[in-house]
């Protein structure tokens, strides 16, 4: 016998949601799932009308549905935005380029611009390049860094108040877990957070919108409105850390479907106790860029990129950094060890 839905209780369901696991047909899933969000925006005030908006596009399954749904909402609850697409191009071949091409189809299906800034453009490196001098250990970390520094440049392009990406509830609660197992207290205190301010010169503020979207959900959403989107996992990710805290979350998850919302309520609730020495944030002594080091890791990376010296933004080497602002030579021995690659 067919379940009926259990919101209207008149068209048969379609599905169950993981995150309620209420039986919906699929008109009904999609309000529940774009008030959710529509909520979330409200409650946190994320936006103010008139504000010039940056959609953080990266063709996959997140920003995709972030897209659509803000440009729904946007319409229907008069929220007064100008939405604008922004992508970055990685440098990444038989990856980013196809992915690039979905997010131009986007642009016209959702009549949106679109601004496309490429590491090549702005750092002299793809990741392709980067990949063959540092392996595939640690090249997340230089394109995760690099990534967050070319929104914030494409960001200032456009002159937008604020960017929104398509961090989901799966992408918060594995960033807390990561930070828990790595001991780190700073970014634990902020990762939770749903939206930044303005962290200085050259930084625009950011919020997650689908913070408490399930995965499961934005792909059945995907999937039932039949959205444009490129599903290929990145080829450079497979050793990512990120990836043994995705599938610890998931075997949370199968066991207590609610894990994935308990874990970002815990990072959201924890407290540091008082005496606990705290990164001071400041700026780059280069580029200005916001960093509570004489160097923001951007410079770090590429510094060690240009001279050959790929571990020298992987670990802590925070005192090399006032030789290489001040364009000192380093060591024999600094270099040996900053040039081994058995990463």
């Amino acid at each position: 016998m067919p379940v009926l839905c259990s919101s209207c209780a008149e068209k048969r369901a379609v599905l169950k949601r993981p995150k309620t696991a209420h039986s919906l047909c699929k008109e009904c899933f999609f309000w529940a799932f774009e008030e959710e969000v529509h909520q979330t925006i409200v409650s946190a005030q994320l936006f103010k009308h008139g504000e010039t908006v940056g959609i953080g596009a990266s063709g996959g399954k997140d920003s995709t549905v972030l897209a659509h749904v803000m440009k729904v909402l946007n319409e229907r609850y008069n929220y007064g935005l100008k939405l604008l697409l922004l992508s970055v191009d990685e440098g990444i071949t038989g990856y980013r380029d196809d992915s690039l091409e979905t997010v131009k189809r986007n642009q016209q299906q959702y009549e949106l611009p679109l601004k496309i800034v490429s590491y090549e453009e702005l750092y002299g490196w793809t990741m392709d390049a980067i990949v063959k001098q540092v392996g595939l250990k640690n090249n997340c970390t230089f394109c995760g860094v690099f990534r967050r520094q070319a929104l914030d440049r494409g960001a200032m392009m456009l002159k937008v108040d604020k960017i929104c990406t398509g961090h989901n509830a799966d992408d918060v609660a594995e960033t807390v877990l990561m930070n828990v197992l790595r001991g780190d207290i700073a970014r634990l205190r902020r990762c939770t957070a749903i939206s930044t301010a303005s962290e200085g010169e050259g930084v625009v503020p950011r919020c997650k919108p689908l913070k408490y979207a399930y995965e499961k959900e934005i792909v059945l959403y995907a999937y039932f409105k039949k959205l444009d989107y490129f599903s290929t996992e990145c080829i450079y990710s497979p050793n990512a850390y990120r990836g043994h805290a995705r599938t610890f979350l998931k075997d949370l998850e199968a066991v207590r479907p609610s894990a994935i919302m308990d874990v970002i309520h815990s990072g959201e609730n924890l407290s540091v106790r008082e005496g606990v020495k705290m990164p001071v944030q400041g700026t780059c002594g280069r580029c200005g860029y916001i960093s509570s080091q004489a160097l923001c890791k951007s410079c770090v990376l590429l510094e060690g990129l240009n001279r050959g010296l790929p571990r020298l933004g992987i670990g802590k080497h925070h005192r090399l950094h006032e030789k290489i602002l001040s364009q000192q030579p380093l060591t024999q021995e600094e270099e040996r060890k900053l040039k081994a690659v058995d990463f």
